[in-house]
């Protein structure tokens, strides 16, 4: 095991470095310059040019792009191009918001994704399991722009239960947390249906059925604990993802996270901004696959054998 941990150490390491070695190339073929935007459109050339100097912007992109490596594995991102914070403040700033929206939203995903699922699952081709694909093919259908704007118009204006965006309060956090999972909880119910239905087919689960086990421990000890590892690896994957901010439901909602920082930060052209936001949701992606394995490894001994 400790071999395994060391060498998926390594290759996340390795994928950190690709995904910052790729970033940076694509944020320096980015149309526009970084120096006449902070300096502004009026400024003399004689003043930008002095900005690019300092920012070290005139030097060969081997030499840039080596610099910003070195001062990374310190720990130093840069600063802001548009108010000189530091990277790693300015992230660490907006992370307490994108943690409660994300782990508010994964909550919704998996309160409404996996009752449907279950239900839709033990009543294969029933009523139940017809209405449940309909929810599903609404959730996946809409986009969450147009049902973060739907749901502010109707509980935000038409009925003002919730405010109109913001951050604070549980108040504030209910109505994009609601929108954010109400697409994704469309597909862990598809996905756990289609689990279930796969373990309840296998040999173990006929043999403690004809044993006279109750259904409901059945269901419980023996179908959800294997049909949930899909489900598992899902709900990984989303919350790395989502940690890393999610740019539409901010904006809609005007939610101070991550995702609407480094949106703001691609306009102006605030390059360490960019870097560091990108660089940070590559580490939550990876540190969060190793700790789905690591959990695979717990629920599943097969598992733990294949990797011993």
């Amino acid at each position: 095991m400790i071999g395994y941990l060391i060498r998926r150490l390594v290759g996340a390491a390795g994928v950190i470095f690709g995904v910052a070695t790729i970033t940076f190339i694509m944020v320096f073929l980015m149309p526009g310059d970084a120096a006449r935007m902070y300096a502004g459109p009026r400024a003399p050339e004689e003043t930008v040019e002095r900005i690019r100097e300092l920012w070290g912007l005139n030097d060969p992109l081997p030499v840039q792009y080596v610099r910003y490596l070195g001062r990374a594995v310190q720990g130093d991102l840069g600063n802001s191009t548009r108010d000189s914070r530091p990277v790693l403040q300015a992230i660490f700033e907006r992370l307490p918001a994108t943690l409660q929206l994300a782990f508010s939203g994964l909550l919704v995903e998996l309160l409404i994704g996996v009752p449907l699922g279950i239900l839709a699952a033990l009543r294969p081709g029933s009523w139940a399991d017809g209405l449940t694909t309909f929810l599903s093919l609404i959730g996946i259908s809409i986009p969450p722009f147009a049902l973060g704007l739907v749901a502010l118009y109707l509980f935000g204006f038409l009925i003002p239960i919730f405010p109109l965006g913001g951050y604070g309060t549980v108040l504030h956090l209910i109505l994009p947390a609601l929108v954010l999972g109400f697409g994704g909880s469309a597909f862990y119910s598809r996905v756990l249906r289609n689990s279930i239905l796969d373990v309840m087919g296998d040999d173990y689960i006929r043999t403690a059925k004809a044993k006279g086990v109750s259904p409901r421990w059945v269901l419980l000890r023996h179908i959800l604990r294997n049909a949930l590892l899909p489900v598992v690896t899902l709900a990984g994957l989303d919350l790395a993802l989502l940690l890393g901010g999610v740019v539409v439901i901010e904006a809609v909602f005007g939610w101070p996270g991550i995702g609407l920082q480094a949106w703001t930060a691609i306009r102006n052209q605030d390059t360490p901004i960019i870097m560091g936001t990108v660089l940070f949701a590559s580490i939550a992606v990876v540190f969060m696959n190793m700790l789905v394995d690591l959990l695979y490894i717990t629920l599943d001994p097969r598992v733990r054998l294949t990797k011993g």
